[in-house]
């Protein structure tokens, strides 16, 4: 079986993989500041989760592009030299190296490679949602956070916050001068103002 048609065949599950890994990685996140997220998510923001965490800045969507490019050139490079010795020893194979076909050194190298690849994932939403979140935690505690938002509500009362994060229906976050973390459903909300925006400033 060709690499192509491995990843046409898993890519389903790599799919439903990265939802899974987008719930864990939200849940950890927002379980460090004492919100069950779950709770508050629909559906849809279950799954574009791992989408937006993968396209959250250019760096991360640069390196997760580079990846797969990596991987699919690794594959090619294989299935180019699938006759050489040193190739079908990687196998283990029982059978006399010349017996060993393009089809079982492709699926062998195929299955490898997948297999890296979800736990470079794996890795990359852990450490995403426990770093996060740490730090998010310990901003709050230590009150050293910077109040990069202005949060205007369907009475035109204002006040600047923190923005901890916020999804289809609600945003979670902290005012200025208090430490209680918030959660105000969307349609309560008039406008969100950034006032640190560090990309056009």
């Amino acid at each position: 079986m060709k690499f192509s048609e491995i990843v046409q065949k898993t890519l389903p599950f790599g799919y439903l993989f990265l939802v899974v890994l987008g719930i864990i990685k939200e849940s950890i996140y927002y379980y460090q500041v004492g919100i069950n997220i779950l709770k508050y998510s629909n559906i849809m923001d279950v799954l574009i989760s791992p989408i937006a965490d993968l396209t959250s800045t250019p760096i991360v969507l640069l390196c997760f592009t580079f990846f797969i490019l990596i991987l699919y050139l690794a594959s090619l490079l294989i299935s180019k030299n699938f006759n050489k010795d040193w190739l079908k020893k990687k196998i283990g194979s029982k059978k006399p190296l010349e017996d060993i076909n393009e089809e079982e050194v492709s699926a062998y190298f195929s299955k490898y490679f997948i297999s890296m690849f979800a736990f470079c994932l794996l890795c990359f939403f852990l450490g995403l949602g426990l770093g996060s979140g740490s730090k998010v935690a310990s901003k709050i505690s230590n009150n050293e956070l910077k109040y990069g938002y202005e949060i205007t509500f369907g009475d035109d009362q204002t006040k600047e916050i923190y923005l901890i994060g916020s999804n289809s229906s609600y945003y979670f976050y902290v005012e200025k001068g208090n430490k209680n973390v918030k959660i105000a459903p969307v349609g309560a909300i008039k406008s969100v103002e950034i006032t640190n925006n560090k990309v056009l400033h």
